[in-house]
């Protein structure tokens, strides 16, 4: 397997991530918010209780009719572990696998959908590029797109573009 470039942009991508965390923790009863000169309205986000919550969201996302349709690595199965360290979730690409922090207390910002659909986007972007480049984040947004809704698609394209992150 030849290795992928070097990854200079994961800092800002994990730091324009989290605001799009921000947007979607901090809004108001009415779901309503105002980015890039739009209002819109967010989708509510799952939060998980457990690893096997995760692992039946995951295969649910994965067989998707216009996930299916979108990636052609959906058809490839994937599957959910406990991590033990809290400082991060991963994709595993040699074993397919995504882990998530299995601690509450300590790991318990792993157990959100978006950073479940960060690490399901690891496993269907099918680029050469930088782990966190301008494909994966195409993925990642389309992925988005398709399971929470233009909306939620609509946040990510913007973050990234003001953070100087462009979308393929």
């Amino acid at each position: 397997m030849t290795a992928r470039p070097v990854d200079s942009q994961r800092g800002a991508v994990y730091a324009a991530e989290q605001m799009v965390f921000g947007l979607f923790d901090n809004v108001g009863s009415t779901r309503s918010v105002r980015l890039g000169g739009t209002e819109l309205t967010l989708p509510h986000e799952a939060r998980f209780a457990s690893l096997d919550s995760i692992a039946d969201y995951v295969a649910k996302v994965m067989a998707l009719p216009a996930v299916v349709a979108r990636f052609p690595r959906a058809r490839r199965p994937v599957r959910v572990r406990a991590r033990r360290g809290a400082a991060a979730a991963t994709y595993e690409r040699e074993n397919a696998v995504i882990a998530i922090p299995a601690n509450h207390a300590s790991g318990g910002w792993a157990l959100r959908e978006l950073v479940v659909l960060h690490e399901v986007a690891h496993h269907l972007d099918d680029s050469v590029g930088p782990v966190h480049g301008p494909d994966f984040r195409a993925t990642l947004t389309d992925l988005v797109g398709l399971v929470l809704g233009p909306e939620a698609a609509f946040c990510y394209r913007v973050i990234f573009g003001e953070s100087g992150l462009p979308v393929n």
